[in-house]
Formats: structure tokens, sequence, C-alpha cells
């Protein structure tokens, strides 16, 4: 891989077409920024957006954006969810790639290089942002004004991924051949907070702006997220001569902006597959059968014709997918991404009571019915994993699927329709009862256990009567298990790095699972870019 030396990263950029409500090609050429452009406005705003689900300018692959980097294996998706899924106890793969294989045992370092793909992409998007953002300053008119609240946004949530997985990270706002300086988790933790608040009155109203944008309900999401893991955020680690600085809690601020976007003019889907399936932006998709897109607050766009990328949604289809299986809508069946034991015995801790184990939301009572439990556990899946390079080894997840909820076809047999839906109302029930429960002060007398049903009557699971905060770790497995939570969650819970009394078959590299250091709660910073800028430190354990 190149060096993604930010010194020497100044990127110019000039897209060939729009992007609009609906989906269009978001391919984009690269300019030499020697070379005097015309600033492409809205194509460039394409780019920005297009930057986290695709990869370069002709497709699913050719062109990259960064180089060196492969797409399919090294897209931001793809790399996010290897982090955050087969780091924890939800997901394993079977493949034997090295940073798959560093992944899977909790065996990182430095030179592991999905934390290359990972780092790049995420600053690719910062720098993007910011070369807009410095092409439209001073501009007033209402579309930039939008425009301009909305990169600002996904610069910050760029920003939000790097300081939840690295930690302390080079900051730099603007276009410069200058190293930038390391700023500290908690100062970043502040300055995203603080752009969030600034550019909310700016931004679309919830669900009145073009689909596939962003809105304030996208907006208080992040929030009430940032200020979940605020505690975790703003902590100062010891060093040496230095005792550690406990973090500052932001439960109240959580369920405040979390109830934001539970009464907003989003609405859950009536049903939870059609969250995953292949027409899930409804209307857009040419469906009348799938309202998914009521509760997808910021989706990735996936077309199988016109936005076409092998990182991000197909990846997620084909990755949990092989012969044998149903009908998933697409060709590709790549037999990698599977199950740990956590999931499913988070429907069923026991006993696995269903009437057709091909699909596990077949409970046959009422304590065991859950719509969400879409899990393969047929005849010849086992739910140990003795050897993890065997797929069928571990039960496999069937939760994403290019199959349509209205039986129509697909847009091609390869690549696929299913957006990815990376932000969803869901996650804001989940978020206001944990906050409330943690002590922050109930929004409007809303109460946490009245927020966790919401979820379970959508799934037609039995209703809790009581609710304690154990409950929301594991319905939040239930909830969102694949999507790429499931590392900041035990973190929060203070289950991930560390002795912590809490292991997952093969944490450690051992399958009974053993802990591993406490410092692994932050990745370790690329070596490339320590060589690279002399301004930056490594994070303590590496």
């Amino acid at each position: 891989m190149k060096k993604l030396n930010l010194k020497y990263v100044i990127v110019v950029l000039a897209a060939t077409v729009s992007f609009s409500s609906c989906i269009d090609d978001l391919n984009v050429t690269p300019i030499n920024p020697q070379v005097t452009q015309t600033f492409l406005q809205d194509d460039v705003f394409a780019k920005v957006y297009a930057s986290f689900s695709h990869t370069g300018q002709e497709g699913p692959a050719g062109k990259g954006d960064i180089e060196g980097l492969d797409e399919g294996r090294f897209s931001l998706v793809r790399c996010l969810w290897n982090c955050n899924e087969l780091t924890t106890d939800e997901a394993i793969c079977s493949w034997g790639d090295a940073e798959v294989v560093d992944l899977n045992k909790n065996s990182w370092t430095p030179n592991t290089q999905a934390f290359d793909g990972l780092y790049a992409r995420l600053y690719f998007v910062v720098t993007i942002s910011n070369h807009f953002l410095e092409q439209t300053v001073g501009m007033t008119d209402e579309k930039t004004i939008k425009q301009r609240a909305e990169v600002r946004f996904l610069r910050a949530m760029a920003y939000y991924y790097l300081m939840d997985n690295f930690g302390n990270v080079p900051f730099i706002d603007i276009i410069t051949d200058v190293a930038p300086q390391q700023i500290k988790r908690k100062d970043l933790f502040y300055w995203i907070e603080n752009e969030l608040k600034t550019i909310e009155p700016e931004l679309y109203e919830p669900r009145q702006g073009p689909y596939y944008r962003i809105d304030k309900a996208g907006c208080w999401l992040l929030l009430a997220r940032l200020y979940l893991n605020g505690e975790v955020y703003t902590a100062v680690p010891a060093s040496t001569g230095v005792a550690a600085i406990a973090g500052q809690t932001f439960w109240n601020e959580a369920a405040i902006y979390s109830h934001k976007v539970i009464t907003s003019t989003y609405a859950l889907s009536p049903v939870f597959k059609h969250l995953f399936m292949g027409d899930n932006a409804g209307v857009i998709d040419g469906s009348s059968v799938n309202t998914a897109s009521q509760e997808i607050i910021f989706p990735f766009p996936a077309d199988g014709i016109k936005t076409t990328s092998w990182g991000s949604s197909l990846f997620l289809i084909a990755s949990t997918h092989t012969s044998g299986m149903d009908d998933w809508g697409t060709s590709e069946g790549w037999g990698g991404n599977r199950l740990r034991q956590t999931v499913t015995k988070a429907f069923f801790p026991s006993t696995i009571l269903v009437s057709n184990k091909k699909d596990l939301t077949t409970g046959l009572t009422s304590s065991y019915k859950d719509d969400r439990a879409l899990i393969y556990g047929y005849t010849d899946r086992t739910l140990s994993i003795p050897n993890i390079g065997k797929f069928k080894e571990g039960y496999s997840a069937i939760k994403f699927s290019n199959v349509r909820a209205d039986g129509g076809l697909s847009h091609d047999v390869k690549f696929v329709d299913m957006d990815y839906p990376f932000m969803r109302k869901a996650e804001a029930y989940l978020i206001y009862a944990e906050a409330v429960l943690r002590g922050g002060a109930k929004v409007e007398g809303y109460e946490a256990l009245t927020a966790m049903n919401e979820l379970r009557t959508r799934a037609k699971a039995k209703l809790y009567t009581t609710v304690v905060l154990a409950d929301i770790l594991t319905e939040r497995v239930r909830e969102f298990f694949m999507e790429g939570y499931r590392r900041t969650d035990l973190i929060r819970f203070n289950k991930f790095g560390g002795a912590t009394g809490y292991t997952w078959e093969w944490k450690g590299g051992e399958q009974a699972g053993k802990d591993f250091p406490v410092e692994y709660n932050l990745f370790p910073l690329p070596t490339n870019d320590l060589n690279a800028n002399p301004n930056l430190d490594q994070n303590p354990g590496y």
C-alpha cells in the first residue's frame, strides 16, 4: 500500500455526475492539483457522500481513490465492519487473509492492513470535505448553505470513527502540505460535539430532504451516540507519572438527543427483515411493499446497475452466504462471515426451539419468537466453531439479502440493490433506554421500558415487564447483530479489552477464550502514517 502521508495529501476532485434524490453513477475523476481547474460544486459534493460506500472512479473497481488499496477488500464499509465485528463476540470469518486472521483472534499489530484501509478511507472523506468547504467558503445561497452543513456532518462522522477506533489522531480541517498535529481524543470529542450542534439548524428537517442525504435526525442520532460513549471518549489513560482521569458522563444529553429522533417523523419499519432487502429504498426502488425507508435515516446507496461496489452491500450479503442456502438474490456467495455463539444464544439461551432451522425466526413459543433471529442453523451447521477456517462451523446470518419484499426482480444477477442501512431509528430507542437506566433524566416522562418494548413489539417478541442495564447489551445483539456496532458496545460495558471476566469463543486466539490487553480497546495508528508524520505518537501497548 502507498503510504498515507497526510503531509502530502492534497486532493482536488471533479465528479462526472450529480447526486440527487435518485441514485446515479457516482464516479469521479481525479485532477492534478498543480493544474488550475474549475470547481464543480455539485459533483464534489456528491463525491463526499460516495466516499463512504464507493472506492474509485470506475464503478465497482478501477482508478481507485487511494493508490495501492484493493477496492473490494479495503473499502470503508468492509474495513469498518471487519474491525468492529470480527474483533468481537458476534462474527468470525473463515478466510485466511492476514488482516482477517489478526482480527478474528485479537492479535492485531500496527501493520495489520485493515487499519491502513480504515484510516486511509476515513481521511479521504476528511480531505475531500475540507476541499469542498474551502471552495465554498463565503457562499450564502440556500443550496450551498445546506450542502456545507451536510459536508461538515460527513467530515464530523469520519472524525467520529477515527476517534472511536484510533483515539488520538491527526487533525486537519484545511488543505495543506504541512504535517498535521495529533489531537487528543477528549478534545476531538468536544470538536465533534460543537460541529454537530453548529450545523444542526442548517440541515433539512427530518425526512424533508432528498433520500440518501443527511438531515437533522441523523445529526441528533450521531450526537446521541457520541454522548452515550462520552465517558469512554473523554477519559484520559494513565501515562508515566500521571494518573488516569475518568471520563465525563453525558446520560442526560444522550437521552435528550435520542428522544428527538424517537419523536421525529421517522418510524420503525413494520417488518424487520425489510430493512435489509433489495428494495429497502421503497418507492425509489419501485416497491410499494417495502416501507423500510421510513426507518432508515442514512442509507449507503447500492444499485445493481448504476451504483456498484464489491465492498459495501454486496460484501455483507455475499460474505454471509454460500451454496445450499435459500435464495439470497445474487450469484455471489463467498462463504466467509458467520456468527459466534453469542448471537444465537441471545435469542435462545438454552435449547434452540424452532420449527425450521433454516430460519430461526420460526420460534415455537412466545418465549422465543423474535423476527430478528435471521439465523441459519440447519443440520449442516454447528453452533460451536472448532475450526475457524470452516464456514459451516458456526451458524450463518441470513440478515442481509438482495431478494425483494415485493417479489420482483433485482436489477442485476451479481451486483445488489440493497442499500446499507447505516443509521436507522431503532438505535435511538436503545440509546435512550440505556441513558436513562444509567442515570439520565427521563424526557417528557418517557420510560426506558417503553423504549425497549417498542423494538420488542416490532419483532413480535415477548415484552419486558422490567428492564435492567444488562438487558440493553443483549437487546443490542438482537437488534443490531452484524451491523458494526458491537466493539463499541463491549468497550462501553467494560467487556472488551482487559480483565473483564467476559470471554467468547476464540477471544484472544484460544477457542475457550482468554483476555487480551486493555490497551486493545484502541487500535494502533498505522505504521505507514507514523513513519510519515513526526508529530504522531503511537497508542499505548503497541
